[in-house]
């Protein structure tokens, strides 16, 4: 993949010249950021065998369009604003939540947000094929992490039979479309340059 290190967003929004405005413009990401995962954590697709959440979706489309430096802030951001009670993440909040049976998913958002925007700062969101690799890496690192916490309360095979396959679907959807989507974006930005 290509060196150049401009993400979709860096590539849409005019540089700043000074440093207190580059923090304010990122606070403001940020903020946005955790609202839009909040939201997402709420909105749930009928699909079988289990509903598909559009957390991972929010996730990925922000990893994939900011980078990783903004979308691990993002999402570092939004969990501990769940961590601390606010009612952000699908279905409870707090410290125990994040103990609880999703909290490796949670926290593997954190993961996924670090591996897709890594790949992203390096251009392979700039075209669909890569782009639905760089998602799909990202989305086997949110299981690992997801999984793994799992496991330790009921075992690998139970982890993955009721943490992973049910999920799977879904997720192949999220990936392709995160793809899709970005990779338009910047064929369009390509068109207007």
């Amino acid at each position: 993949m290509t060196s150049k290190s401009a993400t979709l967003f860096l590539t849409m929004v005019p540089p700043t010249a000074s440093k207190e405005a580059r923090f304010w413009r990122d606070a403001l990401i940020v903020v946005s950021g955790t609202v839009l995962l909040a939201l997402s954590a709420r909105v749930q697709v009928p699909m079988w065998p289990v509903p598909m959440s559009m957390q991972s979706l929010a996730v990925l489309m922000l990893a994939m369009t900011l980078g990783a430096r903004l979308s691990v802030a993002t999402v570092a951001a939004y969990v501990v604003q769940g961590a601390v009670g606010m009612p952000v993440f699908a279905s409870g909040a707090g410290l125990a939540y994040l103990v609880g049976p999703t909290g490796g998913y949670i926290i593997g958002f954190v993961a996924l947000a670090a591996v897709t925007g890594w790949l992203s700062d390096r251009g392979w969101t700039r075209s669909f094929l890569p782009a639905l690799t760089a998602a799909l890496v990202g989305s086997a690192v949110l299981y690992a992490c997801g999984a793994t916490w799992l496991a330790a309360s009921i075992g690998f095979d139970r982890a993955v039979e009721l943490g992973v396959l049910p999920f799977l679907p879904g997720d192949l959807v999220k990936a392709a479309l995160s793809a899709l989507a970005v990779s338009a974006a910047w064929a369009a930005r390509r068109r207007q340059q």
